[in-house]
């Protein structure tokens, strides 16, 4: 099992992720990065527009694994980039 942080961008502001999550198959990552960003959404619902952010994933070295867009709100029809 890993660890990963989960920190969220839109590259002028950010949310750090300090504590991280405890990931045992890596191809889990895309599942659990979208839920960090669908909570972060409904934690500041109304208060952003969400189009630029991004999750982004690194290991406990600091090394990005993964950079996931945000889905916005009523979004369902966007494909992971």
């Amino acid at each position: 099992m890993a660890r990963y942080r989960f920190h969220c961008t839109n590259g002028l502001e950010c949310v750090v992720d300090t504590v991280g999550k405890d990931i045992r198959l890596p191809d889990r990552l895309p599942a659990k990065a979208r839920g960090v960003a669908e909570a972060l959404m409904v934690t500041l619902d109304g208060q952003t527009d969400w189009a630029e952010w991004q999750v982004s994933v690194h290991d406990l070295k600091g090394r990005k694994v993964l950079a996931l867009p945000f889905r916005p709100p009523g979004d369902h029809l966007r494909q992971d980039i």
